[in-house]
């Protein structure tokens, strides 16, 4: 039995989800949504990024790749093409812009006094 995970899984570990999910609810990120959530989206761009992926179908294919693996960095599976799209175009990037500042501000709490 292997007892350590994924680099992917590792940095996903770093952010709190329940932290994740009082921005969701504070920019009424998943309003009108079906079943396709942020941390799925989340997950996803953040892919994007690690693996350099240049459009949507390169991102939906690499995480399609990964189908056994999928459950320990907290999605269900791989999205559609037109699902990744419609959350990229509907969902406010200001819930992200302040994700991005909390990890900034964990960040400098800790490496900051050095």
């Amino acid at each position: 039995m292997v007892s350590t995970s994924s680099l992917f899984s590792q940095l996903l570990s770093l952010i709190d989800r329940a932290q994740f999910q009082r921005l969701v609810i504070r920019h009424k990120a998943e309003k009108h949504t079906k079943g396709y959530s942020c941390w799925d989206q989340f997950v996803a761009m953040l892919f994007c990024q690690f693996a350099q992926a240049k459009s949507i179908r390169e991102i939906c294919g690499g995480l399609a790749c990964c189908v056994g693996k999928m459950k320990h960095l907290g999605i269900k599976g791989a999205p559609k093409k037109s699902t990744l799209s419609y959350a990229n175009t509907h969902r406010p990037w200001e819930m992200y812009q302040d994700l991005f500042y909390q990890l900034v501000g964990i960040i400098d709490t800790v490496y900051g006094s050095r």
